[in-house]
């Protein structure tokens, strides 16, 4: 995609440094725009750092999926639940759970694997795409995506999922346990039956990858301004400019895609989103003794397992806590738990241990657009579990509107409007 002179006057900032913010920058500069990011720590330092770094194309089943509300309660008292809750916060969350549990049935589950597939079936291509050029390319590897299961019996427990997959497009290979076996020694015959899904793929090192891409942003001639965006400054109903911790950043176009930290921003321009931080949580077994040949997700612990340069990233775990209260050591001690009981043998240098925050909207859908009430300002956070493999399309959606170019995606179940009153 080539440069456009014509729009070589107009200056977009975009508040977040993360995958969105940061995809979204590379795709207006190829359009000739003048881009300027806005962090308030610098390019990967959140969850674009902290993340499973798989790129999960199939990842279209949103977490409340029918049998939620039934199972959350027990899972909630189970040691070895991968569902996690700071029960201070629950009274402060019970707006948000409510709307969000209500969204945990069939329609509405259907209603969003449809608007994920068409931001995350083409995800390898997309970060292909996004990396070409920019020196990121060398952290982004195509590869299988493996669940694994203990036995094939625990897999057909999990049959609207995977038939809800089926009906996405996603295809797969079953693998029985000798058949896994030869493909993933590392689990030494722990586990029982696999699921192997082509055409995915994973990132070597997140942090490195984006911080990457940010370099090349700044190369190319845009800006990386670290301070706080803290508002936004509006003219004759219009974007002019960013309020900042270091002062006025003028702009003609604004992007919000600052993850969960977007949302007192949005408020600021009527939209009243319902938006929790889901806490994530990765451990980090450094030099290990075997490195396994793709990325996987454990199906019992809902955590995946990700090779990347020296060490492996174990990251999953959800545990509701709000934004202020520091790590549990519980989710920590359950990944350390279930990685030895998968892989009894493998050993490491030591752990290393991180907590961060997942935008999760009620209803699990980012919010991908216009916002109305301004002119110039547009949405791009809200991306719950999936931030990392649809940034690269999300940039270039947020692109083509900006550059008022028709997308042949469905743009509505991403609509900001859906949260206007």
């Amino acid at each position: 995609m080539g440069k456009s002179s014509a729009n070589n006057s107009r200056r977009v900032a975009i508040i977040g440094a993360g995958i969105v913010g940061v995809s979204t920058a590379i795709w207006l500069q190829r359009d000739g725009f003048d881009v300027v990011l806005i962090d308030k720590e610098g390019p990967a330092a959140g969850t674009s750092y902290g993340n499973g770094g798989v790129l999960a194309s199939c990842g279209v089943v949103p977490v409340n999926a029918p049998g939620l509300m039934k199972s959350a309660p027990g899972m909630l008292l189970r040691p070895d639940s991968p569902l996690f809750l700071r029960w201070s916060y629950l009274p402060k969350m019970l707006p948000w759970l409510f709307k969000y549990l209500s969204k945990a049935n069939p329609r509405d589950t259907r209603h969003v694997a449809k608007a994920l597939t068409a931001i995350l079936h083409d995800s390898v291509e997309q970060h292909q795409a996004l990396a070409d050029g920019t020196g990121a390319e060398k952290w982004l590897k195509p590869s299988d995506y493996i669940f694994v299961y203990e036995n094939r019996a625990n897999f057909l427990k999990e049959s609207m999922v995977w038939a809800l997959r089926r009906e996405m497009g996603f295809c797969w290979e079953e693998l029985g346990a000798a058949a896994f076996d030869e493909y993933e020694p590392i689990f030494k015959g722990t586990r029982q039956f696999a699921v192997k899904m082509s055409d995915h793929g994973h990132i070597t090192d997140p942090g490195k990858y984006v911080t990457a891409l940010a370099d090349h942003v700044v190369r190319q001639g845009g800006e990386l301004a670290i301070c706080e965006a803290r508002d936004l400054e509006i003219q004759n109903g219009r974007v002019a400019g960013v309020s900042t911790s270091s002062g006025l950043i003028k702009c003609d176009e604004v992007v919000i895609a600052a993850g969960v930290w977007s949302k007192p921003l949005a408020e600021k321009l009527g939209i009243k989103v319902p938006m929790e931080t889901e806490r994530g949580y990765h451990i980090e077994l450094v030099n290990p003794s075997q490195m396994p040949r793709s990325p996987m997700m454990l199906a019992s612990g809902k955590f995946v397992i990700t090779p990347m340069e020296g060490r492996i990233r174990c990251a999953g775990i959800v545990e509701f806590g709000g934004l202020d209260l520091p790590p549990s050591k519980a989710p920590f001690e359950l990944l350390k738990r279930q990685i030895n009981q998968a892989m009894p043998e493998l050993t490491y240098d030591h752990v290393e241990e991180w907590m961060g925050h997942r935008p999760a909207p009620s209803d699990s859908i980012p919010l991908i657009g216009p916002i109305a009430s301004v002119k110039g300002a547009w949405a791009g956070f809200g991306h719950h579990h999936i931030g990392l493999t649809g940034g690269p399309k999300t940039g270039r959606m947020i692109a083509d509107m900006i550059a008022n170019r028709k997308s042949n995606i469905d743009l509505a179940p991403f609509k900001v409007s859906r949260f206007t009153h």
